[in-house]
């Protein structure tokens, strides 16, 4: 396995999000396999819940489709098993909000996904001030080189600069950089600001700073993946797959188009 460092060693990266269970279990397997296996860097593996407040429709709509088909936290684990058993070796981020993460058990869940490789943690509802219980646990169970496996934090365009302070102290993996306020989703063109913002996270922390929402494009990747270490593509990723008749053939191409804009 790649670890998660090691992946931002050639920078910009891409980092699609597809949420575990859409359109079935099966197929986000398989999905998230071809992105693995044809340019993604880093992948966002996306854990469904019932009330995702930082996701726009797309992704919405996306993750209820998953619980239809009965996704749950344990199920999306043993999927995550899965794409290491077939040889996905690149850094697996998982991305969930804390209500079905602290019914599992944060121990457990924390402890199952050291076990199967994965590399970090995204959760939008757990607020730094708040991340306490879950960082604790963190330390309890690093993974099996002994690291302890980072929770990602998030900066949006609004935050101001004492909180970009407070977030950005001790942060590691990465930073989670929000190019546009509001909830995920496709956007007309990057936000002329996202430059002056990268420079100022870049002036409190060390830690490569990625930067998603909005980016719908492989001509926004380019403009992004200039001025930042990574890219993270969400919603444009599940419209491609999504509309298409053969999902893994087109998680192949989007991909490629999306890793060649980068290179």
């Amino acid at each position: 396995m790649i670890d998660l460092d090691k992946a931002f060693i050639k920078t910009p990266i891409f980092m699609p999000y597809f949420p575990i269970g859409y359109p079935n279990i099966p197929t986000s397997i398989d999905v998230i396999e071809a992105l693995a296996k044809n340019g993604a860097d880093i992948i966002e593996v996306g854990l469904s819940f019932s009330d995702p407040l930082a996701d726009g429709p797309v992704i919405q709509k996306a993750t209820q489709k998953a619980l239809e088909q009965g996704i749950t936290v344990p199920r999306a684990l043993e999927a995550v098993a899965e794409l290491r058993k077939r040889g996905v070796t690149i850094p697996l981020i998982l991305m969930g909000y804390y209500n079905p993460i602290l019914a599992y058990g944060l121990e457990n869940f924390i402890s199952e996904a050291a076990k199967i490789g994965i590399n970090g943690f995204i959760i939008p509802d757990l607020p730094p001030e708040e991340a306490g219980e879950f960082e604790t646990a963190a330390k309890k169970k690093p993974n099996r080189k002994g690291s302890i496996l980072p929770l990602i934090r998030m900066l949006a365009p609004t935050t101001p600069a004492d909180r970009m302070a407070t977030i950005t102290k001790d942060a590691q993996g990465f930073i989670y950089l929000v190019s546009v306020t509001g909830v995920t989703g496709e956007r007309k063109e990057v936000p002329a600001e996202l430059p002056t913002l990268i420079s100022q996270v870049r002036a409190q922390t060390s830690v490569p700073v990625c930067v998603g929402f909005g980016i719908s494009t492989p001509a926004h990747a380019k403009a992004v993946g200039a001025i930042a270490d990574g890219v993270i593509v969400g919603t444009a990723c599940i419209r491609a797959i999504g509309k298409s008749n053969n999902p893994i053939s087109a998680a192949k191409d989007f991909a490629i188009e999306f890793k060649g804009a980068l290179l």
